[in-house]
Formats: C-alpha cells, structure tokens, sequence
C-alpha cells in the first residue's frame, strides 16, 4: 500500500513538474529577440552617457540592444513613445531627468508621467559647472552674489532653454542664494557657452564636457559644481552645496521600461548593465571621464527613489516659476 502511495506521489510530482516546464522556460528564455532601446536625444554628449554600457548590455543579454534615435522636445518625444509601448522589455527609453522628470511637469503636450514608467537601472553620474568668463571680477560664487544682490535683475545668465535643466537647476539656486538673475535661453549649451566667451552674459550653467577645455585654458572659470561631490576632473572647484546654497543634484542617466513591464524582466535588464560595468569597467570610465561623467549604479528601487526627488525638486522649481503648464 505504502509503495502505491509513495508511486502516486512521485506521479504526480513527475506530471506537475511537466506542466511547470513551460513556465520556467519562458522566465528564462527572455530576451528571445533584440531589445529596442530608444534614445530620445539627439547624438551628443548625453547619447555618450549611456552608450557605453548599453553597447555591452547585449552580451550579457544574449541579445543585442538596438538604439534608435528619437529627439525632439527635451527627450519627449521618445520618452512619450516607450511611455506608451508594450510593456514587455523589449522597448526601453535611455531616460535623464529631464526627459522623465521636467518634460512632463513642464510640457502637458506630452500625456505621460515620471509614474509612467518602471525604472530598471541609473548608471552614468553627470554635473554641472557654474561658468563665468575667465576675467570676469568674480572669482567666487560669492563674489558673483553680492554682485546680484548689489545689481538685482541685471546679471544675465544663459541655459540650454527654457524649462530645461539648466534653467531650473539655476533658479533653484538663485532662490537659495536670495539673488535676481535675468535669464537668457538658448537652443542648447554650446550656445549659450559661446556667448559666455564673447561676454554677451555674464554667467551660464553647462554640463562639463562642452566648458572643460574652456576652464583649463583660462577662457572660462568655473564658480562651482552642482553635484553631490566635487568633480575629479575639477577638483579644486567647490559643490554649490558646500558652499551653503543646497544644490547638490547629480544627473543621473539610466534606462526605462514602459509601466507594467514584469519585475523579473526588469531585474534581467538591471543585472545585464551591472555585469557590462563589472566587466568593462575602466574602459567604460575612461569614455565616462572625457565628458565629466562616472558610474554610478542604481537598482530599480533606488532609481525609481531618485527619480521622485527630482521630481519633488523640480515641480517646486517650475511652481515657483509659473510657466510651462500648458
């Protein structure tokens, strides 16, 4: 009797285990054709960010991971795209805070939230200078707001444009230094840093890489940092939050999954960029440092946490400002 019943016990086992086959099967087998990976950028310097790991997620991946060029609108454009995309990990977004966070709370064109998403990894770490013209009589960020305490309203500073991150991450500083500044936008960086040369402004926030070779030859000095620390390619420049004006917000540069994408799915993606940074880890941080940027890798958790102070900061920013909510 006791062999039957132990016989029907390994049966039964033996058929419930066929039937999990399927299953744990198609948990495995994903991805079982290339991932799609939208950039909503145009090429430049934050394609670069993520370019270097995203080359190599494919191998860990056993597929290839396709970018495709979707610019327009501060990232909108792609962003709205894989916002909306099947929700199987097989469409992704590079993703920046201004195409998660502040195209979205400054643009109501674009029917999409940062919520709209699943993160699944942050990994380059990017900042921002505070550029002045290498003779200008500010030597310090000090110097430059006594000056705008002195003169409100008549210190111009340049951004990339109007509600983008360098706008707001300026205001906010502004804000915390009890200053005035007038702001002057411009269609990208580059610009408003040729401008800042030719002393048509008197300051301009840029990411590091188009004002690097600007600040080592003097041309340009750079006031301060924003970012969680200093920069090493810069390490004699302070953080603006050092200094006391509470600005510390790094730039991260990750990928995204549409909402509802599974967490298993998302976990493989994550894991795929972990192992390209473990191993390419140098050469990675060797293309990294030409633009002022590092690793910094996130978990889903943790890049879903960051994602909704920046979201916090920047929705106060563009309240503050009474603009963009169109």
């Amino acid at each position: 009797m006791n062999i039957q019943r132990n016989g029907l016990k390994i049966a039964t086992a033996f058929l419930l285990s066929l039937c999990m086959m399927p299953f744990v099967n198609a948990q495995q087998a994903f991805p079982k054709k290339p991932i799609e990976l939208i950039i909503p950028f145009a090429p430049g310097d934050t394609d670069k960010m993520l370019r270097p790991i995203a080359d190599r997620m494919g191998d860990a991946l056993g597929q290839p991971v396709v970018m495709q060029y979707k610019p327009g609108a501060g990232g909108g454009v792609g962003a709205s795209q894989v916002a909306n995309a099947k929700a199987d990990g097989y469409t992704l977004a590079g993703s920046s805070p201004g195409a998660l966070v502040i195209v979205p709370l400054a643009n109501k064109e674009f029917k999409y939230e940062t919520e709209s998403f699943a993160p699944v990894a942050a990994f380059t770490k990017g900042a921002f200078l505070l550029l002045v013209p290498g003779d200008s009589p500010y030597n310090t960020l000090e110097d430059l707001i006594t000056a705008a305490k002195t003169k409100p309203g008549t210190l111009t500073y340049g951004s990339s444009g109007t509600m983008g991150i360098t706008h707001l991450l300026t205001e906010i500083f502004s804000k915390n230094a009890n200053i005035e500044l007038m702001h002057i936008p411009y269609q990208g960086s580059t610009p408003a840093v040729v401008d800042l040369l030719g002393k048509e402004i008197n300051m301009a926030m840029a990411a590091i890489a188009p004002a690097l070779g600007y600040v080592k030859s003097g041309r340009l000095r750079a006031l301060a940092v924003i970012s969680d620390r200093r920069s090493a390619l810069l390490p004699d420049v302070p953080t603006v939050a050092e200094l006391g004006y509470g600005v510390n917000s790094p730039a991260l540069y990750g990928i995204v999954a549409p909402k509802g994408t599974a967490k298993e799915r998302v976990y493989a993606i994550y894991e795929a960029a972990k192992k390209a940074i473990e191993e390419h880890k140098d050469e990675i941080n060797k293309n990294l440092t030409t633009l002022g940027a590092e690793i910094q890798l996130l978990d889903p958790e943790q890049y879903a946490a960051y994602l909704q102070e920046q979201k916090s900061m920047f929705s106060k920013a563009i309240d503050g400002l009474k603009v963009g909510q169109q």
